[in-house]
């Protein structure tokens, strides 16, 4: 009887909860219309996109049935488990992925920080707007400057050829790419990506400061001991998204405009295999099947993440 009580409890307060929500709906249906495009957006090119994911369980030929003509099971996922192209890219995408979290991550916020102490409110908004500027430049014009000053006759062989040293052809070593990408990268995100950060600082009680201020703590013991735990649901958040995208986090244009022949090696990431393979070579289930499980094991990433912060640090996204 007691569960009983317990349930039905439970249900009066979802229908009671449910009918407020329609009644706000209702009264607020102006400002809930700007959702109606997004919402479009997304069931019309995310989820419904979703239903091809079924050729890479059945063979697809262009012309054909658009769900493929004749099943062939896990077929795919076995070719390409076995294929060391695959585990290459694979390789190089957690690498590059985790490698670029690993410096953007705690530069954006220390920027954040750093940005938080200006005090003058000209100067401030001066370094906000040359900080976020890069983040709206092309992407295509982005790599063209990355060419452009790693170039044989570039800013930076200029600056080796004064220095009596023999220029490099940087854009063609392997072992540079990684660098190239990786700082170009946080130059083109570092600025944009403090203004969550910033947002968040804006709810601490300024109070909270004024009496460290008092008890003597410098400008570093209040950032590490009030600014950082003010911020943490919001640390923890981006922290989450980053590491639920460490598949895809990598950005596929920036690696297709930058990498080479002479480069693939290092350059190669899951996203341009399937792109190679599937775009470029026609095998769209083969690469469908690539991009499922480059899906499913994302999920799992950002799955674990959510339920570790929510267990160590009570901040998580559900």
């Amino acid at each position: 009887m007691g569960k009983d009580k317990v349930s039905i409890t439970e249900s009066k307060i979802k229908h009671k909860k449910l009918f407020s929500l329609l009644r706000h709906v209702k009264k607020e249906w102006k400002l809930y219309s700007f959702l109606v495009l997004p919402i479009a957006y997304y069931i019309i090119f995310k989820y419904i996109p979703m239903a091809g994911n079924i050729i890479a369980f059945r063979k697809y030929k262009g012309g054909s049935n658009i769900f493929g003509s004749t099943w062939v099971g896990l077929r795919y996922f076995n070719q390409f488990l076995q294929d060391e192209s695959f585990w290459k890219a694979f390789e190089n995408t957690l690498r590059l992925s985790i490698s670029y979290i690993a410096v953007r991550f705690p530069a954006t916020l220390i920027f954040a920080l750093l940005l938080n102490e200006i005090k003058t409110l000209a100067a401030k908004k001066f370094v906000q707007t040359v900080s976020y500027l890069p983040h709206f430049i092309s992407l295509v014009v982005v790599c063209g400057m990355v060419k452009e000053i790693v170039s044989l006759n570039g800013p930076i062989n200029s600056l080796i050829a004064g220095m009596g040293f023999e220029k490099m052809a940087f854009i063609s070593l392997p072992e540079c790419f990684s660098t190239i990408y990786i700082s170009s990268g946080v130059w083109q995100a570092l600025g944009w990506g403090t203004i969550l950060y910033l947002t968040a600082m804006t709810n601490i009680n300024m109070e909270l400061y004024e009496a460290s201020a008092i008890d003597g703590a410098g400008k570093l013991k209040q950032a590490l001991h009030i600014t950082i735990p003010g911020i943490m649901p919001t640390i923890m958040t981006l922290l989450i998204l980053d590491v639920g995208g460490i598949m895809t986090s990598t950005n596929m244009q920036k690696i297709l405009l930058l990498y080479n022949p002479l480069t693939q090696e290092k350059a190669d990431i899951i996203g341009t295999y399937v792109y190679r393979m599937g775009i470029t070579g026609g095998n769209f289930s083969y690469a469908t099947a690539v991009g499922l499980f480059e899906g499913i094991i994302g999920l799992i990433l950002v799955t674990s993440a959510n339920t570790l912060s929510k267990k160590f640090t009570e901040s998580s996204l559900w």
